[in-house]
This record gives structure tokens, sequence and C-alpha cells, in this order.
């Protein structure tokens, strides 16, 4: 695929995209990827990484194992990742302190219109389909309901976090910052990218690459065998991941973070007309429509590049 400057610039910005979204607990990379129209060919060339690509740079050199790689779309996509993921790790967690209504209301919208998206690729709807449908929404949502555990720093503990939470963060709907939160690995590398901890970072990044190219061969090949049954489970996870990103919680438990401040350990969706605030009411329900109509725009991105 012939691909010009403005068409990586396009892949750049669906990856910061995604990064952002990876931040957040409760959103997932993955679904930005499927929803702008690059998913299958990013487990396509993640798949790529395996012993023809050694055995092509030792007889062809760089430029065919890089051209094999598709090297040039996961440079774009990644450096779009790396750059949202160093510049909005503060941001984002400031506004999951501070306005966490607000930054809920506009991943919620995002996710709805996901759920709407990725559902219409589905061909054909059959007893299979609805069933994965349903078992999807069922362990997303049970997923949602855990109690988190406490802070863990640990160089092993890393490594297995980062391979967990890259293999949900490629699956639409599963998401990765929120296994990080259930580990207690989200708060230790948040920390690690704010403070350049690029030890921490290196552990938790070699645990990742470990997890993505073990499990995106999973996915290439339920994409190839079982691809209506496959769409069908990550829709139903995607809606049962709703649960998490209610914008209107109350707290049922605390504990201490690191910090020795106290945080929700378990919390509840509740009614919106709980709370007092009105004027946040009508800016959360703008926002809403502002991350549906954001998911329509790289909807429209998507098909324009596979066009």
């Amino acid at each position: 695929m012939q691909r010009r400057f403005i068409d990586y610039l396009i892949i750049s910005l669906k990856g910061i995209a995604m990064g952002a979204a990876d931040v957040v607990p409760g959103v997932s990379g993955g679904t930005i990827a499927f929803i702008s129209g690059i998913y299958e060919e990013l487990i396509t060339s993640i798949n790529n990484v395996n012993l023809s690509l050694l055995r092509t740079f030792k007889k062809n050199g760089i430029s065919a194992a890089w051209k094999q790689l598709n090297g040039n779309f996961l440079s774009a996509l990644f450096v779009g990742i790396i750059i949202s993921i160093l510049s909005l790790s503060k941001g984002i967690k400031w506004l999951l302190e501070n306005e966490p209504i607000l930054l809920w209301s506009f991943f919620f919208g995002l996710v709805v219109a996901s759920i709407l998206f990725v559902g219409k690729q589905i061909t054909k709807w059959n007893i299979a389909s609805v069933f994965g449908f349903v078992a999807g929404a069922f362990v997303a949502f049970y997923v949602t309901t855990l109690p988190t555990l406490g802070a863990n720093s640990s160089g092993w503990f890393l490594f297995l976090a980062g391979a967990l939470a890259i293999c949900a963060m490629i699956l639409p709907g599963i998401s990765g910052a929120f296994i990080l939160v259930l580990l207690g690995a989200y708060e230790p590398i948040l920390e690690a990218l704010n403070n350049r901890d690029f030890k921490m970072i290196f552990i938790f990044a070699c645990g990742a690459i470990v997890g993505i190219l073990s499990f995106s061969k999973l996915l290439k090949w339920l994409f190839k065998s079982h691809h209506n049954l496959t769409l069908a489970i990550l829709t139903g996870f995607i809606f049962g991941s709703l649960n998490k990103i209610w914008p209107w919680k109350e707290p049922l438990s605390w504990r201490t973070n690191s910090k020795g401040i106290e945080v929700p350990f378990l919390e509840q969706s509740v009614s919106p007309f709980s709370f007092d605030n009105d004027n946040q009411f009508l800016l959360a329900i703008a926002l809403m429509v502002v991350g549906f109509l954001t998911i329509l725009i790289l909807e429209k991105l998507g098909s324009k590049t596979n066009d």
C-alpha cells in the first residue's frame, strides 16, 4: 500500500487518540484503533514480528525486513501513542482527580458510539453471535465490579502487569489502564511516566512487548476463522464496560493509596440527579455528545484511509 506523508500524519493522530484512551482506566486504545479503520492492519503488522522477519533481514537486508514488518505504519502509529501518553498523562491524572464526571462523560459518549460502530461490522447475527455478545458483556461488566489491589512496584510484577495490560489495550472494549488499576500497577506506572523513571518504564515495556507478540497471534486467528463471533464478543466487551465509565459514581468503600491519600476502593453507578450541580450536568451531557461525534469523525477518517 502506497502512502503519502499526510497518510502517516493521520496514522500518528490516530495513535495520539489511542494513547489518550489508554491512559484512562475504562477506555480501550483498541476501540480507537478499530473505529479509525486500522485495527486489523495493526494486528497483522504485529504478527509480522517472527522468525520469518529475521530470515528476511539476514537474506535481503534491513530495507526488505522493514517493508515486511510494515515498519512505516507501526512507527507512525507508535510515535503518536508515545507522544500522547507522555504529554497527556499529567493532564489526564489531574482530570481524574479534579473533574472525573466531565472526563468520564466525554469517554462515555465515545464508547456508546463505539458500540454502534463495532456492532454494525457484524454481517450476520445468529445464536452464536448473540451468545458471544452476552458473554462478552457479562465478563466485561464483572471485571468492572472487581475491587482493586494495593499498589505494587516490584520488577517482576510490573513485567507481568505490562503483559496483561497490553493484551487488554489491543482488545476493543477492555481497558488496559483499568486492568492496571485492578492489579494495583496503575499509580506506579503513571508516576513513572510523570517522573521519567526509565527503569520502571523499560521493565513494563518489556512485559508489554512479550504480551502483545503472543496475544496478537490469537487475535489474528480469531478474526480470520471466526470473524462475526469475534466482533460480537468485542461488541459485548464494549457494552459491558459502560458500567466502569458511567460518570456518576458513589464510593462504597475506601482505601489508602501509596501517598497516604484515601481513594475509592469500590464504587457503584448512581443517577446523575443524586448530584446537585445542574451546570455540571449540562456540561457533562454536552461532553457526551462531543465524545459521540468524535467517533463519527474518526470513522470518516478511517473510511477515507481505507479507500
